[in-house]
């Protein structure tokens, strides 16, 4: 069979986040009771795909059983390097780009050129380092073009994809996934995809981590519900492509990409089990918990999805989520309070209003604040929180996130010379006056 599809005519998905699925798009293609027997049915090739090191701890292992037409193996060839000039890797450190101050950019626009998932990539923020699996960077994607007999895997890392602006499809080895804005995905280290536009331009924020896996974060005396559940993620069904074509497939590793000619999909795995896979999550399912009497709470109490560290409770990443909620608390000023932060907070507008910046932080754009550099509501947010008349208030149509890292996130020469940079942010301060004059009581 040279030319077939086999995908779900509706999209369908099984819930649950890090469950072991299994998954067959033809009946009796997945062994039972077995991972590799002699023989696979269909006369499919058995390989697992491994996340994690064969040794990790029980709740951390991560690997999925595959039975694909053809091995992975087949799926490659001689490699030659490629360049993508604006996907950059950390460490990406430029001598004479500063990455020391409070930055905030406008969206990045969208151009003339067609650009792809590969192509559109560009890296605003680098941390860590690629090599020894730490840290992460922060992208913005510009698409306008599906991929077309192009493939691509990253050995490097697991993307987190964060939509803004139209909707993509993405055709994985293990099923596909459709996503548009106030979702998110992550797509695994080495699993392989194509992008496809289905409503364009298309337009979002990728945090690419290379340390290990985003997981739930501990509820601690919060308890079983609120935040993110585990329900909610939806991971897709097998859907497998058995298609001849002249076709590129392009791996991102240690920072460098190369790519290599096959004659066909290799998108084919027609079963699978396991516990390593794509997953989308609806934002709008986020429950979130806060204060209910006073002040305002750590945001720690916003994260999503958490990316642990060797350093406990300090995290590689935590993608923080900030959307619709009451705010009730008594005698308290309300917004984020001023504060200075061992972590490096990179944030990005979904859409609506953010509440500590009621001007200049606009859908599709991104401020920075790194590690120790002092931050907090422009004067506008202050005057307005320092004297509102404090009834419950629900922020509505908002969403905003923060991917933060343990590590100082480095611009790279996109973000500080292409990307539009909002060179007056810093000045949201200046109006902010000296009010003590020495005698007691509330100024």
């Amino acid at each position: 069979m040279s030319e077939a599809s086999h995908a779900p005519a509706a999209l369908r998905y099984m819930p649950g986040f890090g469950n072991d699925f299994e998954t067959e798009a033809l009946p009796g293609a997945l062994p039972q009771g077995m991972n590799s027997p002699q023989k696979v049915n269909y006369g499919l090739y058995g390989e697992q795909l491994s996340g994690t090191a064969f040794t990790a701890p029980g709740h951390q292992n991560e690997r999925t059983w595959c039975y694909r037409i053809r091995p992975s193996v087949r799926h490659q060839g001689r490699f030659s390097r490629i360049d993508l000039p604006y996907w950059k890797s950390a460490p990406h450190v430029i001598d004479d780009v500063t990455s020391l101050g409070q930055y905030r950019w406008d969206p990045v626009p969208h151009g003339d050129a067609a650009l792809t998932w590969l192509t559109g990539m560009r890296t605003m923020t680098t941390a860590g380092d690629v090599n020894t699996q730490t840290g992460m960077a922060a992208h913005i994607y510009l698409v306008t073009q599906s991929m077309r007999d192009a493939y691509f895997y990253s050995a490097d890392s697991e993307l987190l994809i964060v939509p803004q602006e139209g909707k993509l499809r993405f055709a994985t080895e293990l099923g596909i996934i459709d996503l548009a804005p106030q979702e998110i995905a992550i797509i695994p280290r080495g699993l392989v995809y194509r992008v496809e536009v289905l409503e364009g331009p298309a337009r979002g924020f990728v945090c690419e981590n290379y340390g290990q896996k985003f997981q739930l974060p501990g509820r601690g005396p919060i308890g079983a519900n609120c935040m993110a559940n585990k329900r909610d993620f939806k991971t897709p069904v097998a859907a497998f492509e058995d298609r001849d074509a002249p076709s590129t497939l392009t791996i991102k590793w240690c920072g460098q990409f190369h790519e290599c000619k096959i004659g066909h999909s290799p998108l084919d795995v027609v079963a699978w089990h396991g516990n390593y896979a794509p997953v989308k999550y609806d934002l709008r399912t986020y429950c979130p918990v806060g204060a209910i009497l006073f002040d305002h709470p750590d945001p720690s109490i916003f994260t999503v999805l958490t990316a642990p560290s060797g350093v406990e409770g300090t995290a590689n990443i935590d993608f923080v989520l900030f959307r619709d909620r009451w705010m009730t608390m008594e005698n308290t000023f309300r917004p984020p309070w001023y504060h200075k932060n061992v972590m490096s907070e990179l944030m990005g507008n979904i859409h609506g209003q953010y509440d500590a910046k009621p001007q200049g932080f606009v859908p599709g754009g991104m401020s920075l604040h790194n590690c120790m550099l002092p931050h907090g509501p422009d004067r506008e947010a202050f005057e307005k929180a320092s004297n509102a008349d404090l009834k419950p208030e629900k922020l509505e149509n908002t969403m905003s996130f923060m991917f933060e890292t343990r590590f100082p996130q480095h611009l790279t020469e996109f973000a500080a010379r292409e990307a539009p940079l909002q060179d007056d942010y810093v000045d949201c301060w200046d109006g902010l006056e000296r009010k003590f004059d020495g005698t007691p009581g509330v100024k």
